[in-house]
Formats: C-alpha cells, structure tokens, sequence
C-alpha cells in the first residue's frame, strides 16, 4: 500500500528538518572539545533525553510490540533490571570517569592493565558500532521499500549520508539535541498508537484488557529456576549484565557523562535517561498485547500472510499504514526512524572520538593542533558512517552471514565488561591476571555462543551449551572477573610466603 501524499509530505518535512537543525550546530564546534562533549555545558534533561533515545532503537520500536503479540510480556523483565544497573552506574562509575576527566571511556582500563587493554576495548567497541550502525541502517530502509518501492540500496545510502552530515557538523551537541527531540516524537507516536488501539476496539477499550487476559498476555514467564528456559530469572539477570555493560563502559554513555556540567548534573542525566526506558518500554509491550486484541476481535482486518505468529514483527508496521488517520502515519514512520536515526548518529560521533582520543593520540601525534583533532574527528565521522552504509548494504544480499558475526559481538562485549569489573573491584589485580581471565572468559563465551550451531548432532551433542543464550554475557563476564580475582590472590599469597 502506497501512502497518501501528507504522510510522505510529514515525514520527508521531519527528515530535512532534523538535518538542518542538527548541521546547525557547526557554529558551535569551534574545538575538538566542543565537538565530543559539548563543554560540558548541556542541560541535564536533554543529556537524559539523549541517553533514553539512545538506548531504544527503530528495532526496539519494531520488535518490543511483535514480541509482546508473539508471546507475552517476558521480555519485558529486561526493563526492570535497569534500575539496580543505574544505580551501579551512579555509585561507582560516573564518579570514576568524572575523576579521570577522560573522553575516552577506556583510559581508565589503560590505567590498570596497560596499553592493550585499552585497545582491546576500544577496538571490540568500534566493531561492535559499525555492525550496529548497518544492522539498524539495513532495518529502517525495509519499511520504506514496502511503502514507497524506493531501492533499499538508495534509501540506506540517503539515510545513512544525512545522519553523518549532522552528526559530522554539528558534534556531540547536534547528537544529544536531535536526540531529544527525537525521543519526544518517539514517545508521542507511541503513546498515540496506544490510545488509537484502545478506542478502535469494537467493544470499547475494556475488550482490549479482557481479551489479553484470557490469553495469558500480560505474563511476565515462569517463575522456575530453569537457566535453559527464558524464565523470569534468567531475564532479570540478562537485563543486569547488559545494562550495567551499557551504563558502565559503553562509550555512547560515558561520553554523555562528560558533556554534563558536574558530576550531580551527570548522576540526574542517568538516572532520568534510564528510568524513562522503563516506563516507555511498557508502553510498546501493552501496543504489541493491544494489536493482538484487537485483530483477534476483527480477525478480517488482517491479511492472511500476516496471521502466521512468525510475522509478528509486522504486525505493528501493518497497522500504522492501515488504521491511523492520514498525518499520524508519516508522524509514527518518522517516530520508527526516529529511534533508528539517534542510535546511529550516536555511533558516529562516539566511534570518531574513539579514534581520536585512543588511537590517533596515543599513537600518532599525542598533541595534535586544534585545527588537526578537527580534521581527524571529521574524517573518522565520514569513515565510520561509510562503513556502517558499507554493511547495511552487504546485508541486503548476504544478511545471514552478516547476523552471525553479529551474534558474535556478545564475544567483544562480555570480556570488555568482565575486564572493567576485574580492574575496578580487585584493586591489586595485574596484568598477567588480566590477561589470563579474560582469554579463558572470551572462549566460554565463544563456546556459549557457537556450540549450540556446530555441537547438535550425534557424540557432538554432549559439548552443547545447555544453558540458555542469554547466559552467555553473564558466565562469560563472570568467568573473566572471577580468574583474575583468584589468581591475584593466589599471587599474593605466594608472595607473601615468601
């Protein structure tokens, strides 16, 4: 289905504005400090803004409400990890990067393990950004190609030049900026669709609720202490791993810490970008159990290639070109790239500071002029967002070979996590004992994550993993934090003896 010509008015308008709004901010960037992080000097709500609108991405937008439809509201547990993951995150870490005074949220690592610790990070961390600048990329020119018939090649290569001629002019400050108003347009649409639901039920919204009862929607899973299973349990401690991952070494965060005017200011900004997740989360969980009431009351409302539960993440999209009013569908379009469009301009200029401050200093010029940290910080921008493009359009023709080697970027981030946590709570742990922890951690993550692929059949089958996926980050986090901690004792044992 085609849409009527406001809507794609709606949404290019939304489009161009949000570039020049973002480009706008060149005049700003007079130094490489205002383009990482903004002088410090951004008010605190938009920093929370920006990190909220980070966290949701277009496949959040897309796959939360098909989840919820699919299943129940298990996955939804994730969210309410993220409260004690804050909580970590302004008790320890956004102090410690505070005191360094850092851009970078690896120097720390450099600090306590050497040079190759930071690189190890911050080179897991860029690879780990370009497969998700693609992967995102590749996702949101999907709906456009069904609505308008453009080449998916073509719209990912606008989409991706526009994000990186904002987020290359205008630096972190257009970043966190375009994000805040993108996270209210998020929010808006969302909350609109919800309410549309509610009311285009034919027996009022009441039917919604009666309807997702009797079919056990609202379930938060079992209660079991089974870890092959996606329980309860399981989720919760899924959720706490990734989400102290994020608050705690994700470059997109701790960069935001720094662009905060003080450490107070930088606590509030967390906390609030963070536990707005919760509460908007839950809202695409209830849209995702509200379209499954309302197409099991009008069943003939749903074509047939789209009653299968394995197209569930389309039902939501389905539904913003079919039932909402003319307008409000170019506005929910514009709300699904809004969350895909923050999460990768956020990549850009993260992995173009990266560059910057971890690589080029350290081992090129460690005091370059203002005019080359400029140059060097564009450049890095333009090669990153080229790269992202590079794979979004890979995707297209070897996309299952490409989701592999996503799947593989769990391996990167449970040992850069497990490495963090050795550094900062075993305060006399090496490098040797670093070292050590976090080669026998990355390969039980790799086991964790490829045995269940290559060990299913015949004798094979007893090196299987039997424990569920979302396992692996926190066996494999654990693993790395829990040799180093026990050799340095060890050690200092030994030592001691002697």
């Amino acid at each position: 289905m085609k849409l009527p010509l406001i809507d794609l008015i709606v949404f290019l308008a939304y489009m161009f504005g949000i570039v020049i709004f973002g480009a706008s901010f060149f005049f700003k960037n007079r130094d490489e400090n205002q383009f990482t992080s903004g002088g410090g000097k951004i008010p605190t709500w938009a920093i929370g803004m920006s990190i909220f609108a980070t966290f949701v991405s277009s496949i959040s937008f897309l796959a939360l409400p098909g989840k919820a439809y699919q299943n129940d509201w298990n996955a939804f547990v994730f969210s309410l990890s993220i409260p004690l993951a804050a909580f970590m995150a302004l008790k320890f870490f956004i102090p410690l990067y505070r005191s360094i005074n850092s851009i970078s949220a690896y120097t720390y690592l450099e600090q306590r393990f050497g040079p190759w610790a930071r690189v190890y990070a911050s080179l897991c961390y860029i690879l780990t950004q370009i497969m998700r600048m693609g992967t995102i990329l590749y996702l949101l020119a999907l709906p456009l190609n069904a609505l308008f018939g453009w080449s998916i090649a073509t719209i990912i290569i606008i989409t991706g030049a526009a994000i990186i001629l904002y987020s290359m002019l205008g630096g972190i400050q257009a970043v966190i900026w375009t994000d805040a108003i993108q996270g209210i347009i998020l929010i808006g649409g969302a909350l609109s669709c919800a309410l549309i639901i509610m009311f285009k039920m034919p027996e009022g919204p009441m039917q919604l609720f009666s309807i997702a009862i009797e079919n056990n929607k609202f379930s938060l899973g079992s209660f079991d202490f089974n870890w092959t299973e996606s329980t309860f349990w399981v989720v919760i401690i899924y959720g706490l791993f990734i989400n102290l991952q994020n608050y705690g070494i994700d470059q997109n965060y701790v960069q935001r810490y720094m662009t905060a005017k003080s450490e107070k200011a930088a606590k509030s900004s967390a906390l609030f970008g963070s536990l707005l997740y919760i509460p908007v989360s839950l809202l695409f969980f209830f849209i995702g159990t509200a379209l499954f009431a309302f197409y099991q009351s009008q069943p003939g409302l749903l074509p047939d290639n789209l009653k299968n539960m394995s197209e569930a993440d389309k039902v939501f999209p389905y539904f913003i070109v079919n039932q909402l009013p003319v307008g409000l569908t170019g506005l929910l379009i514009a709300s699904v790239f809004a969350a895909g469009m923050s999460t990768v301009s956020t990549s850009v200029n993260s992995t173009a500071t990266i560059i910057l401050s971890d690589y080029y200093k350290k081992f090129i010029n460690p005091n370059p002029t203002g005019k080359k940290s400029m140059s060097i910080l564009y450049s890095s921008s333009i090669t990153m967002g080229i790269l992202g493009i590079s794979v979004a359009i890979a995707m297209i023709s070897v996309k299952s070979a490409l989701d592999a080697w996503w799947g593989l970027a769990s391996i990167f981030s449970g040992g850069m996590l497990g490495l963090f946590l050795l550094g900062y709570f075993s305060k006399k742990a090496k490098n040797f004992e670093a070292v050590v922890g976090v080669t026998v951690g990355v390969i039980v993550i790799l086991w964790m994550s490829l045995s269940p692929i290559y060990f299913n059949k015949g004798s094979l089958i007893q090196f299987k993993s039997p424990l569920h996926a979302y396992l692996t980050i926190v066996l494999g986090t654990i693993c790395i934090f829990l040799i180093g901690f026990v050799l340095t004792a060890r050690f200092k044992k030994d030592k001691n003896k002697l």
